[in-house]
């Protein structure tokens, strides 16, 4: 037997074997990689729709048509698909396709409508998990090259009645949260790349597009929250939004409410939650369509004890949205919020007092008091086919006040602090979009648009009542004493703003857009008012009694006109794949605390300046087989002209605290965010299960340079954790679902000093590392009856995550233990 031809059979037959599979396998794959093909066109003259929006959801796959309304989506799968297919000024339209072998025609004609834009708007489609990002873009926004996160509340297993932060943001990487509202889910509290989380100050933040903060420039602090509940998404672009929607360098948040449905006349969905301490959360919301009108209602009443004594909260909410479509082209929005809420606050603690018990209070006479009043007329308008027209006139008539023994962790009696402001402000916002360029495969697209802006704020300080009973809450200044019943300062801060702004995409090909953009901004802000210089009687120095008042005047004015501008870049490496890069200029105007003096041991810089600088982000997202979802990014934040106050001692041997620019910060760091569907990766399918896997991380070195004090240079900036991790496990099947989810956030310094020894008064120290679990499940009894449950610290683990050196302090402000909460909807 001639063993060598035999051996010599044998591979030519492997080989033959293995070319034969090769080819098999080749044609196989691409047998499964098909193309979808067609033409989008108007009903009304049947012409093609250039720059036409094509979507695949279910693979993020997004094209847009030519000049012509032709498309082409090429490799996609073997499967069933839902295509979207969407205009500026026209009806989405919805088809279903089946993917075989072989390439796939279809023609679309799609309707014009003229329904609610909003600045910054997605559809949501399909099950997302909960996290989905904007399109290039979207309503009156153009978001092409910026890094942005869309949270889908209907696709959440979260509990939204106490507005969970943890969970509601366990998918948006880089964000640090406060806990400290006990429950109440009144104040988010939220801080995103190094930013301080206080009340979202660091984020322009608004509802359905408009303003919802006490002033956008003088006072960006938030002390209205949306209710989850009633919101269908919340969307956040960071940094280069500043280019589009002006001060602050955290980015653009945006809370895009519920609209009444389109296929009912109404609709009626009643929850009613119970929890632990005593909360007890009722909403109601109403909606439809009748005729030509869309409205939508929503109310909701919360309360409860909290988990520490001196702690409960009464807070109401209501929301009411109509929208007329007075021709095909013209629509029409009326959009009112009230929100009213009572707190009362625990205070804050020391750390010898958390260790040996973080529930205790030592204050009974701290109260806090919120009425805010939101409205909004919108107008959306179809001037032709290439150029729409978005309009926002809003105000906010709102009023705060805190009243409290805040100087120290421990009540020592007495007239309380009181602080009280009232807000009264207007503005308009109105923006025109532009498709042109049209007759090429790659339509450019321009937004151009201008704000103006007016704001009005009185602001009274001084002594309050005692409180009758100590623990009244009785909000009024002291009247006992003729030498305290003026308040210690009184001022009016009158602000206004007139901005424009312009963003292009030039799509250079069918991969590589750029876009750059520019911002005005004229600024007027203005301090009038007084404080009082009280004159204490040497001979009886140790009661503080007041002989006199000394009443001293200010008036500061602030004007300053500047520009700044940016640039992004979107690369589609295929179709499941993009890298994108912006570097944009961004401000934070000057704060009202900042620019005046509410007792002689306070001066402020004549001088004082905006904080300036610049972001700047290079990142990559997209999918794999739609199983796999990423957005990995590197950012930059230089934080310029931080205002901060510095001790001083003037020719007179006299100390005093003086506010100027004192530094600037460099914040740098790596976000990531991954999620896998388990289930379709080991069967296959996903058809009526769901298991997929989600994690975010980021990394974040944030230090002081070029600092005016010595004993922040080079100094990590407060309050911001060097490594934020989350990770969580989604489950659906039929009618369950739930979501277990992990939270570690690591040790962070206090102050800027970056002091480790902890203060007496609990403000300066370090914040330690915390880890936090919760769960949720929500099961759907019948299709009109749901029943949901929550588990928030799971581990019922000891922390906190702030110091305040104020309200809600001052001190450490222990978040909550382990509380339970369950729901149960009713709706028809």
């Amino acid at each position: 037997m001639d063993t060598s031809v035999s051996l010599e059979s044998f591979f030519q037959m492997r080989t033959s074997a293995l070319v034969i599979f090769l080819f098999i396998f080749c044609f196989h794959v691409n047998a499964q990689l098909s193309a979808i093909s067609g033409k989008v066109s108007s009903a009304g003259d049947n012409k093609g729709i250039a720059a036409a929006t094509v979507c695949i959801p279910s693979l993020h796959y997004c094209t847009t048509t030519d000049g012509n309304g032709d498309f082409t989506m090429k490799n996609i799968p073997q499967g069933a698909y839902s295509i979207l297919f969407s205009s500026l000024e026209y009806d989405t339209v919805k088809r279903t396709v089946v993917v075989a072998n072989g390439n796939i025609r279809i023609t679309v004609v799609l309707n014009l409508h003229m329904s609610t834009l909003d600045s910054v708007n997605v559809k949501a489609t399909g099950k997302t998990f909960g996290m989905t990002r904007l399109k290039d873009v979207d309503g009156a926004g153009i978001y092409a090259g910026k890094k942005s996160e869309v949270i889908v509340l209907k696709d959440l297993t979260a509990n939204t009645a106490t507005n969970n932060s943890r969970q509601l943001y366990s998918k948006v990487a880089g964000l640090n949260i406060y806990e400290n509202d006990g429950g109440a889910g009144t104040q988010l509290a939220i801080g995103g790349r190094g930013l301080d989380p206080n009340r979202v100050s660091n984020f322009n933040t608004r509802q359905n597009g408009y303003d919802i903060s006490a002033d956008a420039l003088g006072y960006p602090e938030s002390y209205y929250t949306p209710p989850a509940e009633v919101l269908e998404r919340i969307e956040i672009v960071r940094g280069a939004a500043s280019l589009q929607y002006g001060t602050q360098f955290g980015g653009i948040i945006n809370f895009k409410m519920s609209s009444g449905t389109d296929t009912q006349k109404i609709r009626v969905v009643s929850r009613l939650t119970g929890g632990s301490w005593g909360f007890v959360n009722t909403s109601t919301s109403v909606g439809g369509t009748v005729g030509k009108l869309n409205y939508f209602a929503f109310y909701q009443h919360k309360s409860g004890n909290g988990w520490r004594p001196n702690s409960r909260f009464n807070v109401n909410t209501g929301y009411v949205s109509a929208t007329l479509r007075v021709t095909s082209k013209l629509s029409i929005t009326a959009q009112y919020t009230h929100m009213d809420y009572l707190e009362h606050q625990p205070g804050g603690l020391n750390d010898r007092m958390f260790s040996s018990d973080p529930r205790q209070s030592t204050k009974a006479r701290n109260w806090f008091r919120v009425d805010w009043n939101l409205g909004a007329l919108l107008l959306d308008y179809s001037i032709s086919r290439n150029l729409t027209f978005n309009s926002r006139l809003f105000g906010l008539l709102a009023e705060r006040s805190a009243l409290g023994a805040i100087n120290t962790v421990n009540d020592q009696g007495g007239p309380r602090n009181y602080r009280t402001d009232r807000y009264s402000n207007w503005g308009n916002e109105s923006r025109l979009m532009y498709t042109y360029n049209t007759k090429k495969d790659n339509p450019f697209i321009l937004l151009g648009g201008v704000r103006f802006y007016s704001g009005h704020t009185n602001r009274e300080i001084g002594l309050g009542n005692a409180g009758s009973g100590g623990a009244k809450s009785d909000f009024a200044f002291d009247k006992s004493n003729p030498y305290d019943s003026l308040s210690y300062s009184r001022y009016t801060y009158p602000n206004h703003n007139v901005a424009l702004f312009v963003e292009n995409i030039f799509r250079i090909n069918s991969r590589l857009s750029i876009i750059p953009g520019a911002r005005y901004e004229n600024i007027y802000t203005k301090a009038d008012g007084f404080y009082n210089k009280p004159q204490q009687d040497l001979a009886s120095m140790y009661t503080g009694d007041v002989i006199s008042n000394e009443l001293i005047t200010e008036n500061r004015l602030n004007k300053r006109s500047f520009l700044i501008g940016g640039i992004g870049l979107s690369y589609d490496e295929n179709n499941s794949m993009q890298f994108y890069a912006n570097i944009s200029q961004n401000y934070r105007a000057i704060n009202f605390n900042d620019m005046s003096i509410v007792n002689p041991n306070f001066r402020v810089d004549p001088d004082l300046k905006d904080e300036k600088g610049y972001s700047a982000d290079v990142g990559v997202r997209g999918h794999v087989s739609n199983i796999f979802t990423y957005d990995l990014s590197l950012f930059a934040i230089n934080y310029a002209d931080r205002i901060g106050t510095v001790w001083l001692t003037d020719t007179s041997s006299i100390t005093y605290q003086y506010t100027t620019n004192i530094a600037k910060s460099r914040n740098l760091g790596v976000e990531s965010f991954a999620e896998a569907d388990i289930w379709k990766l080991i069967r296959g399918s996903a058809e009526k299960t769901k298991l997929s896997v989600f994690t975010n991380i980021s990394f974040i070195d944030a230090r002081y340079v070029n600092s005016k004090v010595s004993a922040y240079e080079n100094k990590k900036v407060e309050f911001v954790p060097p490594v934020i991790f989350r990770t969580g496990i989604n489950f659906q099947k039929n009618r369950l679902s739930a979501t277990f989810q992990y939270s570690y956030t690591a040790r962070q310094f206090g102050d800027a000093t970056d002091a480790t020894k902890p203060s007496n008064n609990g403000i300066n120290g370090i914040v330690p590392a915390y880890t936090v679990m919760d769960f949720s499940a929500d099961f759907r009894i019948t299709r009109m009856l749901s029943l949901s449950g929550s588990v928030n610290n799971l581990a019922n683990q000891k922390y906190f995550t702030r110091r305040a050196d104020s309200y809600p302090g001052p001190g450490i402000v222990p978040a909550d233990a382990r509380a339970y909460y369950v729901t149960l909807q009713f709706r028809m």
